[in-house]
């Protein structure tokens, strides 16, 4: 069997649509959050002593599945960053975080956001922070 036939046979297994969607969502968040440090020009070791947390915690924020808002907000408001959470159903598009009445000023480097009820360093359960129907 060739590799583009074993491809085809895996993309038409059941399920494997979703799985696929999946891995990309997972992906586009590693690479979206490295990018966004290192355009900041901030190793992760420099970047974990702005969130108070050491370097292998960056590291592990950076390829993890599931990130908190919590730990996700940290780490952009670390950056410089404001989190923007938009539920989009249909044509609407219905603003939950970082929208103009929320938006705060940035907290100061290394300080914990307003909104961090958690430490970084501790998963707790992941929210959904895009929703279409």
């Amino acid at each position: 069997m060739s590799l583009k036939d074993w491809e085809k046979k895996v993309l038409e297994a059941p399920g494997a649509e979703e799985r696929v969607a999946e891995i990309e969502d997972e992906l586009r968040l590693a690479a979206g959050l490295t990018a966004l440090r290192e355009q900041a020009g901030l190793s992760q070791r420099q970047l974990a002593e702005l969130l108070g947390v050491k370097q292998p915690r960056v590291a592990a924020i950076e390829k993890a599945k599931n990130v908190t808002i919590d730990v996700l907000e940290r780490y952009v408001d670390a950056l410089g960053g404001t989190l923007h959470v938009t539920v989009v159903k249909g044509n609407r598009r219905i603003p939950l975080l970082g929208t103009p009445a929320t938006t705060r000023k940035a907290t100061p480097a290394g300080a914990p956001s307003p909104r961090a009820k958690s430490d970084p360093k501790t998963p707790t359960p992941a929210r959904q922070t895009k929703k279409s129907a």
